[in-house]
């Protein structure tokens, strides 16, 4: 196996497309060296990218954000800008194993780890980031949530990888949120999860709304029923009420050790009563 930490894009991009074998793309590497050490996978290259200059970078871009894929969790934690303007974002961030994970950890590894349990997955699919892709094809763009497109599968073909995501200008009066359920508060992954972004207009009413749920089924799902519940509507209780029906009747999991059909499918109700309010106030707020 060889090591190789390429500077450029173009750098990057030339030793993905000429490798034949098995490649691996390092962002923080807190899945891709477990997932070697536990010999589920034996690539023949890792193309560590965190030395690429763009994909380290954070910026606002007359309110709309761009951040690498190489960016960790803990700086996006210490960066205020980014924090106030995708709160949601930063509760699944938060969320991403310890602290001394979070120090290495990245969303790009996250989203293209393609783990339906991945905490920051539904609150960026809620934000309607996009991922800048790049390849010997050359670059697109695709939302986040034609990522994974499977349990440790994504869309991204060979030689390809995620350089940075966008998230687009923040309406005013908006908020998002992002809660999960776990058996313990961290070093867990994700039984249930669930985001919810909504904006409202100056009488109160919710105008637009999108719901995301994470590891109830195969991928993250983007739950337009639960959204239709909220716009319209000032977000009462029995807007929530209808929330929770749709969001429950979406979830198709699994029965494991972890939590059963029954149990996860009610709680994904109950998640998305609790991260529409915490939304619903960021957004007066």
């Amino acid at each position: 196996m060889s090591y190789e930490a390429p500077e450029t894009l173009d750098a990057a991009v030339g030793l993905l497309a000429g490798e034949s074998g098995q490649v691996k793309v390092l962002a923080g590497g807190t899945d891709v060296l477990v997932q070697i050490h536990a010999d589920m996978i034996e690539p023949d290259v890792i193309v560590d990218i965190k030395k690429i200059a763009e994909m380290r970078e954070v910026t606002n871009e007359d309110g709309a954000w761009r951040f690498g894929a190489a960016v960790t969790g803990k700086e996006l934690m210490d960066h205020p800008g980014f924090n106030a303007a995708w709160p949601g974002i930063m509760d699944g961030v938060r969320l991403l194993g310890s602290v001394q994970v979070r120090g290495r950890a990245t969303v790009g590894g996250n989203v293209c780890n393609a783990s339906p349990a991945a905490d920051s997955v539904p609150p960026m699919i809620t934000a309607k980031a996009v991922a800048t892709v790049v390849g010997p094809n050359g670059t697109r763009e695709v939302p986040v949530e034609d990522i994974g497109i499977a349990p440790g599968k994504t869309s991204l073909e060979a030689g390809e990888f995620v350089v940075s995501f966008q998230l687009p200008k923040r309406p005013a009066r908006s908020g998002d949120a992002y809660l999960r359920f776990t058996p313990r508060t961290e070093m867990d992954i994700a039984v249930v999860g669930c985001a919810v972004n909504l904006a409202l207009d100056d009488a109160g009413i919710c105008t637009d709304a999108i719901v995301s749920l994470g590891a109830v089924a195969a991928r993250a799902l983007i739950v337009d029923a639960a959204a239709k519940a909220l716009i319209g509507t000032t977000v009462d209780d029995a807007a929530m009420e209808v929330l929770a029906a749709a969001a429950s009747a979406a979830a198709t999991p699994i029965d494991d050790k972890r939590g059963t059909v029954e149990f996860r499918t009610e709680v994904a109700g109950v998640l998305a009563q609790r991260a529409a309010a915490i939304a619903l106030e960021r957004a007066k707020s």
